[in-house]
């Protein structure tokens, strides 16, 4: 059974309840915190006792298509509401490239209790799980694509979770613009504005930004490295950069070419398996004022620390306090 992870993540025993009534005991067999799902295991059944949803394509999801969505909104049963898709490729804007997740954005009515069901096409296939909706706003809910799900589930079933390499940085993506901007020597590619501690980046000296500037709504933080090539590979487009991380694998060797100081500089290093997620605005050496206003407002540390120790998803922690709360349910009211 696929599901959230955490909806099932830490519970001492857990039961499956069927349509009948009847209850399974479930055990949790493979999970993963980033993309929030689970896969439980219940006791083997007689044949076509249960029915089994079919699982679609997400790829063929286009704005405008009908949407249902099945779920127990606050603690009412097999609810059914409908809407339509209202974007895809929906990113969530504090998520660094290696952990970014394209989002389906519905208008269907998505409430605390919907989270974790399905969200199906016409002809009842699932191309989604409705993950979340935004506070303060009016419709806007989100579901993971089922192609990710599907992705995810082999590495779930057999190693219990999925296996990602660290590559240690935060940025985002730049172009000339921001050079015809400032008047200064800049290069297409990859701004490095944070570097984690600990990790292999910040073993071989990758450094991050420490000035911070707005410019038409965009903000920057400038004195940091700026990868322009990732093994080779141009990082000249956001979907370049996106398309050279997924190409990447624990213990494989990662070469950056890097703009700094008006020189271009390699660094090598080996891709270890990304650590558990960690709440790192607790670390004992702090992040610089700066650093901590780019990436870590209140609102969000505090909604972060929620996720992270209440074993939430990194969805809920974007839009701050109130998402992660309704994520928790009765932990964080508690």
């Amino acid at each position: 059974m696929l599901i959230w992870r955490h909806v099932v993540f830490g519970r001492q025993s857990l039961v499956v309840r069927l349509n009948d009534g009847t209850d399974l005991p479930a055990r949790l067999i493979g999970a993963d915190p980033i993309l929030d799902i689970a896969v439980l295991r219940i006791p083997k059944l007689k044949q076509n006792a249960l029915a089994v949803v079919k699982l679609g394509d997400s790829d063929c999801v286009r704005v405008g298509e009908d949407m249902l969505a099945l779920g127990s909104p606050l603690g009412l049963d097999q609810s059914l509401t409908r809407g339509i898709v209202s974007a895809i490729n929906r990113f969530l804007p504090p998520m660094s490239f290696s952990l970014r997740q394209p989002l389906i954005q519905v208008d269907t009515p998505i409430n605390p209790g919907n989270s974790g069901g399905p969200l199906l096409n016409r002809r009842g296939e699932v191309v989604g799980i409705t993950t979340a909706n935004v506070p303060n706003a009016q419709n806007i809910g989100l579901a993971i694509p089922i192609n990710m799900a599907k992705e995810a589930l082999p590495s779930l079933v057999r190693q219990g979770r999925l296996i990602r390499p660290w590559l240690g940085f935060h940025g985002q993506f730049i172009d000339h613009n921001l050079q015809r901007w400032l008047r200064i020597p800049l290069e297409i590619g990859f701004l490095v504005e944070v570097v984690e501690p600990g990790s292999p980046a910040e073993q071989v000296d990758l450094r991050g930004g420490k000035l911070e500037l707005t410019i038409a709504g965009y903000e920057y933080l400038l004195g940091g490295d700026i990868i322009t090539k990732l093994n080779g590979a141009p990082l000249t487009t956001p979907e370049n950069i996106i398309a050279a991380l997924a190409e990447l694998r624990v213990g494989s060797t990662v070469t950056l070419t890097i703009f700094r100081g008006g020189e271009y500089v390699d660094l090598k290093y080996t891709l270890p398996e990304r650590p558990r997620v960690r709440v790192q605005v607790l670390r004992a050496e702090p992040y610089s004022e700066v650093v901590m206003k780019r990436y870590f407002t209140p609102q969000r540390s505090l909604a972060f620390t929620l996720a992270i120790c209440l074993s939430l998803p990194s969805t809920c922690f974007a839009g701050g306090f109130e998402a992660a709360r309704e994520h928790a349910g009765s932990r964080a009211g508690r």
